[in-house]
């Protein structure tokens, strides 16, 4: 029997422990790429050797998030979170006891699984249960969780460290199973997605939830019957609809939006945040800092990240997500600029690093070495608010009801694409091209400003409903935090109308859609 609290903030805290399950993935490694203890037992991990194991996570989330969308339409939001911990506790079992390399990588690929299905469920089972004021905060709940993982996993591991046997990391990677345990139990005690309920017929249910998020249960509130209104439109429209598929993504109508999803989860990856996460003691061992050292030094900036998520959280929905988004990439293309640009300045080729030969680069100048340092503590604190959080919340508001769950997988499944190929390549590009690395990301982080600027619009304040009027009516992306959506919901009011009139069905093409649409106009007007 489901809990009877409709807080949305207790449902979402209760959600984004999946956030945390990818947190612990990002950071059981990183505090042993340097261990000897690791190294050994692995027999010295190449480059490349590296990289797969690094890269296995990411795999493996790709067909996790792939799969989630028809699992989440299918069984439920919150359902799928659940199918997605149980994954995660047989890959932390499978790691855990870990016996060779090729061990390690199933287990992770299996826990990977896992993280694609949470990474992109979570997020749509938090927007479709939360109050529009409050859903960047909420949904941005998942990216702070993610950074506790992180940070909880990172110092773990590194008290794990002083283990000197295979019991170090054996531990660290066990421990892993008591969040995914913890989700998938206290999810029982939770109601499901009112707006998965509503397009499953279970409208009593739908209903009892957002009379209580909304109205604190009153059914007369005007923002329950607003929303209520809003979700039926958007219903009725869908099961009118074909069952989507991927190829529906690239329709017209749908393409450009999928397209803005898609470069979202690419661009978070391509700020460059990998190369601080799991190769950050990589990073400090070119700025000098080795053994301990390095990993209380890196070990900071998973409290950075912590805690510079927080201002996200409470003012997401007052800034907007273009401004963030924009200052975000902007920010993190300056510091990206000044760590390559003093490594390359100060620093000097070098065979190995303390017997690492993966490791190339040695800064000696100790002034050097902590401005390298300041400079990646304030790229984290650049990135923790802005892109780390925003892209999430972004992609889990922009699609239509009928696309959110397969659409959110499919962007998702970019995310953990470009996630695996820099866990592969990053460890290679410090090896042969060393601070030059940091440099290709800056670059990057200059074409997503740009990009977020023409092409996303703002979708603050705005029902889930709403924002699908919003890409309905093309407005350049730059001029959509100001416009009005009255005409446009009076025309899909008047698409419900036409559609609910016709003896169809469901589309038979885009044309018959096509049609359909073409008689609003004539009969109401274009907007």
């Amino acid at each position: 029997m489901a809990l009877k609290t409709y807080n949305p903030y207790v449902v979402a805290a209760a959600a984004t422990i999946g956030g945390m399950l990818f947190g612990f993935d990002v950071s059981s490694v990183s505090a042993f790429v340097d261990n000897d203890v690791y190294r050994s037992f692995f027999n010295y991990p190449t480059d490349v050797q590296q990289g797969g194991i690094t890269a296995a996570m990411a795999g493996g989330s790709f067909f996790g998030a792939l799969a989630s969308g028809y699992i989440s339409d299918r069984i439920g939001r919150k359902i799928s979170v659940q199918v997605g911990a149980v994954v995660w506790i047989v890959g932390a079992i499978v790691q855990c006891t870990v016996l060779n390399m090729t061990q390690l990588i199933v287990g992770r690929f299996a826990a990977g699984i896992a993280i694609g299905i949470c990474s992109s469920q979570v997020p749509v089972y938090i927007a479709e249960i939360s109050p529009k004021r409050i859903r960047g905060r909420l949904v941005g709940l998942f990216q702070w969780a993610v950074t506790w993982g992180i940070m909880i996993m990172f110092f773990v591991s590194y008290a794990c460290s002083f283990i000197q046997s295979p019991a170090s990391f054996r531990l660290a990677w066990g421990l892993q199973i008591v969040p995914g345990l913890v989700l998938f139990v206290v999810l029982f005690m939770f109601q499901e997605s009112p707006r998965w309920l509503a397009v499953h017929d279970r409208w009593d249910e739908a209903v009892t939830i957002i009379t209580h998020v909304q109205g604190g249960g009153d059914k007369g509130n005007p923002a329950v019957l607003a929303e209520l209104h809003d979700i039926a439109e958007a219903v009725k429209i869908d099961q009118l609809s074909r069952d989507v598929t991927v190829l529906d993504l690239l329709a017209p109508g749908s393409r450009t939006r999928t397209s803005v999803g898609v470069s979202a989860m690419i661009w978070q990856q391509m700020t460059g945040i990998n190369v601080m996460m799991y190769y950050v003691v990589y990073t400090f061992a070119m700025a000098g800092y080795a053994g301990n050292a390095g990993l209380v030094s890196s070990s900071v900036q998973y409290v950075i990240n912590v805690v510079m998520t927080v201002p996200a959280l409470v003012w997401i929905d007052d800034w907007g997500r273009r401004p963030l988004l924009i200052a975000g990439s902007i920010l993190m293309a300056g510091f990206l600029v000044l760590v390559g640009g003093i490594m390359g300045g100060y620093g000097h080729y070098v065979p190995d690093v303390n017997g690492n030969t993966e490791i190339r680069w040695s800064v000696d100048n100790r002034s050097a070495a902590y401005a390298i340092i300041a400079c990646n503590y304030l790229f984290v604190a650049s990135f923790a608010p802005t892109w780390g959080p925003g892209a999430w919340v972004y992609v889990a508001e922009i699609f239509p009801l009928k696309q959110r769950a397969t659409a959110n997988g499919v962007c998702a499944a970019f995310n953990w694409v470009f996630n695996f190929a820099l866990a592969f390549c990053v460890p290679a590009g410090f090896k042969n091209i060393q601070y030059r690395t940091y440099f290709i990301f800056a670059v990057l982080c200059v074409v997503m400003t740009v990009h977020v600027y023409f092409m996303f619009p703002e979708t603050k304040g705005r029902t889930l409903e709403e924002i699908d009027l919003l890409w309905d009516s093309n407005v350049p992306a730059w001029k959509s935090a100001s416009v009005d959506l009255q005409d446009r919901r009076l025309r899909r009011v008047n698409i419900d109308k036409v559609l609910s009139s016709s003896e169809a069905t469901s589309f038979d093409d885009d044309a018959e859609e096509i049609r359909l649409l073409a008689d609003v106009d004539v009969m109401y007007g274009s907007v």
